[in-house]
């Protein structure tokens, strides 16, 4: 008998929603270490099984407590919370200021942040780990199939709805990139996939803090045509171009283009010549920019959309997240995967369908605080997002090769790409793109060019965004557990030093990423939880307990001590104090 394809997932919905605040307060002392949970087979692991926490969407990072004992406040919390621009009207920039967690939220999950790895990790060999590290779990090997080759034999395990294939996303990135960033298949030809680099979110994403990071895209089909259906590149990337204006709200520079090619007046200049940047513009109703090839034509048609801070419909996005590679005093990404992640936007939502959404949420809240909500997904198929996005994931198993993530794993992603303030359109690192006056207007893996000389990203208000943060959190981390940053970029009273910051504004990588000794022993201290397989319990690379978290949140509303929310980066607003 088949089970259902789709299973419902009822979560608790906490009073802040998908995308929580940060609790803080009450003062307890540190709880003892809780034990590293045993080995688990990856057949063991029930791929539609509900979370054993209710609330799975309520990132890590919003239980740190944001006063230390000294009362000095650290705001983290603007990382992901702000009031951002149209068409994200989540505003959540209130919840820098309190913690508005539900009841049922209030207990923390994240068990693995208490957990005291030092002994796992002292027992494995820095030689083991490096080995470990540089072995490709994805592609196939003489040790292994490979994830698409396992997909296609389908372990009963996986196969969640019982129809005996494999009804999700099938891995089609061949991470084989040219100059240009286009990913090509061993015969030559083209994936679609195109790799871009971006600026880390602040915090847990930066390498130092345990990961390396890609991103590909890959639009439809029609955006890579010519009016006639045929594949034409040129055309494929002046549509990426035109979407990454429209969701960095920027001009954006490009080779020299012939606009009469393409049919579009790129530079906005009114007359088809020789363009050299595409011109953001864009008013609601009016059309201006458009589409090049045959996607112009569909959404002459109302086929196919454009807007500005939305991606277009059946837009895909592939993230690796990898393993360090500490090789001798370099540390680079490593081969390893640790998850691959995929998005696709399946339907259009449009602004006033996100802004009546948003509304809606909001007085939802305040009146049911306790309200469930429920989400629709499968191991298979993944988990919508209710903003027209659907989310897989593939994690390791305790051998290393790569799974399919559980249910309830996949809620884990619901945190970030749903519910907050910082993204567009559910999604972080596009808008976040190097721009295109950088190496390659941008268009490169990060394999093919390291974070060394890449220039600190500014905000709107014209100060550095990495040391504006480390001023605000007086860290490197959420959790400010990272001692090394501290040792590197901050004086014995805790303040950023001058020095580092101007050193900072050339060359990210400084900080980015960690030395040698760190990245192996945050590579190690992964490794125990994926022995443990429990994820569900958290996916922090943390080697002792966590000191600056909370396991329990009091019942009563709390203040986190930030008196001023910090504006989204790309808003110019009054200078805003540390501390």
């Amino acid at each position: 008998m088949q089970r259902s394809a789709l299973v419902v997932l009822v979560l608790v919905l906490a009073a802040s929603g998908a995308g929580a605040g940060c609790r803080e307060r009450e003062r307890r002392q540190p709880a003892a270490a809780v034990a590293t949970p045993p080995l688990v087979e990856a057949s063991a692991i029930a791929a539609d099984a509900l979370p054993v926490q209710l609330t799975p969407y309520i990132p890590p990072q919003c239980y740190t407590r944001s006063q230390d004992a000294h009362g000095r406040v650290h705001n983290p919390c603007f990382t992901c919370h702000v009031d951002a621009l149209a068409p994200n009207y989540i505003g959540d920039g209130d919840l820098q200021l309190g913690y508005a967690f539900g009841p049922p939220a209030r207990v923390n999950p994240w068990t693995n942040l208490f957990v005291d790895r030092s002994a796992e990790i002292a027992a494995i060999s820095d030689d083991t780990m490096r080995a470990y590290v540089r072995q490709d779990n994805y592609a196939a090997s003489a040790t292994s199939p490979g994830l698409v080759a396992r997909l296609a034999t389908l372990p009963p395990a996986w196969d969640s709805d019982g129809d005996g294939r494999w009804s999700g996303w099938t891995p089609d990135v061949a991470f084989r990139f040219d100059d240009a960033g286009f990913d090509r298949r061993a015969d030559g030809g083209y994936t679609g996939w195109r790799a871009y680099a971006y600026f880390p979110l602040p915090g847990a994403f930066w390498p130092t803090n345990g990961s390396f990071g890609d991103v590909m895209i890959r639009l439809p089909v029609a955006f890579r045509e010519d009016a006639a259906g045929h594949l034409d590149r040129r055309i494929y990337a002046t549509n990426l171009a035109i979407l990454e204006a429209m969701i960095a709200r920027r001009d954006v520079a490009i080779d020299a283009t012939d606009e009469q090619l393409v049919h579009v007046d790129l530079d906005g200049d009114g007359r088809l010549g020789r363009a050299r940047v595409v011109r953001y513009r864009w008013k609601p109703g009016v059309v201006d920019l458009t589409w090049a090839g045959r996607a112009g034509e569909l959404r002459a048609r109302g086929e196919v959309h454009l807007a500005a801070g939305l991606f277009p419909e059946g837009t895909e996005l592939a993230h690796s997240l990898r393993y360090l590679d500490a090789d001798g005093e370099h540390v680079h990404m490593a081969a390893r995967m640790k998850e691959l992640r995929y998005m696709v936007k399946t339907a259009w939502v449009s602004y006033g369908t996100l802004e009546y959404q948003a509304s809606a949420e909001g007085r939802e809240k305040q009146q049911t605080p306790d309200k469930t909500r429920a989400m629709v997904g499968s191991s298979e198929r993944g988990i919508g997002n209710r903003a027209g996005w659907r989310l897989q994931g593939f994690i390791e198993d305790a051998q290393g090769e790569l799974r399919p993530q559980t249910l309830g794993e996949h809620a884990f992603c619901i945190g970030c790409h749903s519910g907050v303030g910082a993204t567009d359109d559910s999604v972080f690192s596009f808008g976040r793109k190097l721009p295109g006056t950088s190496f390659r207007h941008g268009w490169y893996h990060v394999l093919q060019r390291g974070l060394e000389g890449v220039p600190e990203p500014r905000r709107a208000d014209g100060r550095g965004e990495y040391a504006f943060y480390l001023e605000q959190n007086g860290a490197g981390d959420d959790l400010r557990a990272n001692q090394e940053v501290r040792a590197r970029f901050f004086d014995a009273q805790g303040v950023l030093r001058p020095d580092m910051a101007a050193r900072l504004r050339r060359d990210v990588s400084l900080l980015l990423v960690p030395g040698p000794a760190r990245a192996l022993v945050l590579d190690k201290a992964y490794r125990v939880i994926v022995l443990a397989q429990s994820f569900a319990s958290g996916r922090d690379a943390t080697v002792t307990p966590a000191a600056n978290v909370y396991r329990e949140l009091p019942a009563s509303e709390q203040s986190t001590g930030v008196k001023q929310p910090v504006a989204d980066r790309r808003r110019k607003t009054r200078r805003v104090d540390a501390f």
